[in-house]
């Protein structure tokens, strides 16, 4: 592989895709020791946007299951105003995967800047915990 080819990959986009899921502004308890964003709390509110937007889908409740091929592109700073925002990839029976990119505005500047993005796979459970199938518009997935 090429390192052409490795650059392709994480080329960013311009813009926001999907829906708005979650918006928050990162503040100084949430660093880590260099003082930067912890990529864990980072993590987290892309999680909880993720699954905000799977229970909609799903319109049931839902667990993360699965994170992959997350790129953590940009550092997020004390003060970044982030949004986090989903598409749907892919809907299985009892699962779907999740697109989500983390956007940042910072202090004096106009556009967003992509700094974290990656697939999340949700499940769709019932009252006791138990894989069900996804529920789109009324009706059962089989």
């Amino acid at each position: 592989m090429t390192e052409a080819t490795v650059h392709a990959a994480l080329s960013a986009p311009t813009e926001p895709r999907g829906d708005l899921c979650i918006r928050t502004l990162a503040m100084p308890a949430d660093t880590n020791a260099n003082g930067d964003i912890f990529g864990g709390w980072l993590l987290s509110q892309m999680d909880v946007g993720g699954g905000v937007f799977a229970a909609k889908i799903a319109k049931s409740r839902t667990v993360t299951v699965a994170i992959e091929a997350m790129n953590f592109r940009k550092a997020v700073y004390v003060g970044d105003l982030v949004s986090v925002y989903a598409h749907l990839v892919r809907v299985g029976r009892t699962s779907m995967t999740v697109r989500l990119e983390a956007w940042v505005l910072r202090r004096k500047e106009e556009q967003p800047i992509l700094v974290t993005d990656g697939n999340f796979t949700y499940v769709s459970i019932d009252d006791d915990g138990r894989p069900q199938p996804v529920r789109r518009d009324g009706a059962i997935t089989t």
